[in-house]
């Protein structure tokens, strides 16, 4: 009912999406660029910034926060949320993942801690049922934390490494020293006095048939042309079912970008894969290298059918075949083509975000000057 707009410049805007009609404009919702907003219900939402900070907000009293939440010690760019544990879970260019503990919020804020920390990390998610979460990294590097506990921090060396099909060995999960916009290297961060000892490589699972809690797995998702040279995945999004992901990669040096879908969680409907050899890429198609250094949001449909993609000065609405199949109905032995299904050009400058609505038929995008447009079908 609410189409909320993270703006660069400390402001968040809110519309109807139905009238298009605008409610409110928070004018210094932050004191820097606002990167993300997260609804926690029908009426409480968060946002995040480059200044560090997380703001909670009621759309019943917009004129001042719920509180602000201190935590990160540099730019905040996610915000994910489990339902059930009423636990905010953010991301930050520090490294760290940081959980805030929202049954015990006051107006100086909520408890919390550091449950995770790697270099070079872009983005977090976490799967619908919020067994898993997922990091990208500006190294290349797709982190899996299995079967998650979020009430556990995980310290550094304390968590095991799984084994999987295009991971780094042990030795490479070490620190690295790296320089340049782009770095590659491990993206796991050890201490001097802490390293990856050979009983956290192959500790046994604590549940039979099951995965150790916060397993982790570290992979370098295939990305098309890219064998070669490092990427950077620099958007992560989820599959409504949770067994696939999206990502927005692009080339060392800028001159390619791709979408690409990888499906990654054992035991997916489709055929038997053996556990920790499930990332595939599926689908993929290039983009419009347009407007590089900046990073495009893309994302599925409710129903998982399709993807709306940043393209130039448009977005681009893709599907997995031109019937708009479930992905699960046409995953092909080798990695296909994504097909496109309509291009939507409203813009002019280009478009960073996308985003459909949850409950109608409906597809909003927001681009680099600040406009944000809505498409409906004709019918």
């Amino acid at each position: 009912s609410v189409l909320t707009v993270a703006c660069e410049q400390t402001e968040v805007l809110l519309f109807d999406p139905i009238s298009s009609k605008h409610i409110k404009t928070l004018s210094e919702a932050h004191e820097d660029c606002v990167n993300n907003i997260r609804f926690l219900d029908n009426r409480l939402f968060a946002t995040c910034s480059d200044d560090t900070t997380i703001a909670l907000w009621d759309l019943r009293k917009l004129n001042t926060k719920v509180c602000t939440l201190h935590g990160h010690t540099s730019w905040v760019k996610n915000i994910e949320y489990d339902t059930n544990t009423r636990l905010l879970v953010t991301s930050g260019f520090d490294g760290n993942v940081i959980i805030w503990d929202t049954n015990r919020c006051t107006e100086e804020g909520c408890p919390h801690k550091k449950f995770f920390h790697t270099r070079f990390l872009m983005r977090m998610r976490l799967t619908p049922d919020c067994s898993k979460m997922l990091i990208s990294t500006s190294s290349g590097y797709l982190l899996i934390l299995h079967d998650l506990d979020l009430t556990k921090s995980l310290e550094v060396g304390s968590y095991p490494i799984l084994r999987a099909r295009r991971t780094t060995s042990s030795s490479d999960v070490t620190a690295t020293s790296s320089s340049g916009p782009r770095p590659v290297g491990s993206p796991c961060h050890q201490n001097d006095s802490s390293t990856l000892s050979e009983k956290h490589m192959s500790r046994p699972s604590q549940r039979e048939g099951g995965s150790p809690r916060n397993s982790l797995e570290v992979l370098t998702p295939e990305v098309p042309g890219e064998r070669d040279r490092g990427n950077c995945i620099t958007s992560l999004q989820l599959h409504p079912k949770g067994w696939a992901t999206l990502l927005r990669c692009s080339s060392n040096t800028d001159d390619q970008e791709w979408t690409c879908v990888y499906e990654f969680q054992e035991g997916a409907p489709v055929r038997p894969v053996s556990p920790r050899c499930s990332l595939r890429l599926t689908h993929c198609i290039e983009e419009a290298n347009v407007g590089r250094g900046y990073i495009k949001e893309l994302c599925f449909s409710p129903d998982g059918r399709m993807i709306s993609s940043p393209h130039g000065y448009g977005i681009r609405l893709l599907g997995f075949d031109t019937q708009c199949s479930e992905l699960v109905d046409c995953l092909p032995k080798e990695a296909g083509p994504l097909q496109e299904i309509r291009s939507l050009y409203s813009h002019k400058d280009v478009v960073l975000t996308t985003k459909f609505s949850p409950t109608h038929c409906q597809i909003a995008s927001g681009c680099l000057s600040g406009r944000v447009s809505l498409y409906q079908p004709k019918f």
